[in-house]
């Protein structure tokens, strides 16, 4: 179900692009305000391109959604990732022993994200998982990796 909604999210955010790209287009007098003058084919051409974009929308997901193991002792991990994520622009919205959540405290920034914005870290198997948009828990996982072989006090 989280998979739909997040395509449906990106169809709409995708055909809501291409509306205020035509407005600005058409607001500037370079495309005519009929569909059939804007578009070859007319209408028929507006139909493929949302079907271009519901394919694009459908796929999209598979590849901006990852889940990637932690490397590194759990209490490493514990020691640094409050102060970690608070510095990327975080703030928790769930800890316990087992799962800890967190969300992205800039409105603008979840609104552009469509709200998609959360990254769950959780505890399986004896290690620690990290899951979420592929762009953030990519720099989170490394950064997290570094902090943790990184100790200030054997300096």
């Amino acid at each position: 179900m989280k998979y739909l909604v997040r395509s449906l999210k990106y169809f709409v955010q995708i055909c809501l692009l291409l509306i205020v790209v035509l407005a600005i287009l058409v607001a500037a007098g370079f495309v005519s305000k009929d569909i059939n003058v804007m578009f070859t084919r007319g209408w028929t051409s507006v139909w493929m391109i949302l079907g271009f974009f519901a394919a694009v929308s459908l796929i999209y997901p598979v590849f901006g959604y990852k889940r990637l193991r932690i490397a590194g002792s759990e209490a490493e991990l514990l020691r640094v990732l409050g102060e970690y994520m608070k510095e990327r622009g975080y703030k928790a919205e769930k800890d316990t022993p087992e799962l800890k959540t967190f969300r992205l405290r800039s409105v603008f920034t979840k609104i552009f994200r469509l709200f998609e914005d959360r990254v769950t870290i959780e505890r399986e198997y004896g290690s620690w998982f990290i899951e979420g948009a592929t762009r953030d828990i990519v720099r989170i996982k490394s950064g997290l990796e570094y902090k943790m072989q990184f100790n200030p006090e054997e300096e």
